[in-house]
């Protein structure tokens, strides 16, 4: 009999090279900037201060792309997967990145939501859980040009 990760590797596969999304929409408020800014210790002007970012070519504060990035995990948890993927799983973690890249900055008060598309899965852990890697898209409200886009990496872990 296979096991969850087995079976949710199964799953997975059927899916690889297809798009999923898009995801809900997320408004990036100044407050959230602000916040993140404090986290990560940087307070360029550019993100921080509303009159003197208006005075750069962006016309106003834009989001960290590091937080637009940090977003991707929880805009990701919102989209809705398989349920047969999801049997017995026990947790998912953050593994890493591979390419990022940070094509359009967020402007302050725009929307992002996020496409992802399945381009690997591998049993891990021993047989235990499975690893995806997922190309993600986070795109801009009315902008052609995507804000980032990056190769993430998730290891899903199953009893």
């Amino acid at each position: 009999m296979p096991s969850n990760a087995e079976n949710a590797k199964a799953v997975f596969e059927k899916t690889i090279g297809t798009e999923d999304g898009p995801g809900e929409w997320h408004e990036i408020t100044q407050e959230q900037v602000n916040g993140f800014a404090d986290a990560t210790l940087d307070h360029q002007f550019i993100h921080v201060d509303p009159e003197r970012a208006a005075q750069t070519p962006f016309g106003g504060p834009i989001a960290h792309g590091f937080l637009t990035l940090s977003l991707t995990a929880g805009l990701q948890m919102r989209m809705k997967g398989d349920p047969e993927a999801a049997k017995g799983l026990a947790m998912a973690v953050n593994y890493g990145l591979d390419k990022v890249r940070f094509i359009n900055p967020v402007r302050v008060g725009k929307r992002i939501r996020l496409t992802r598309k399945l381009l690997t899965v591998d049993l891990v852990a021993g047989g235990a859980g499975v690893q995806v890697k997922h190309e993600v898209t986070v795109h801009i409200e009315d902008e052609a040009k995507p804000a980032c886009v990056a190769e993430g990496i998730t290891r899903y872990i199953y009893t």
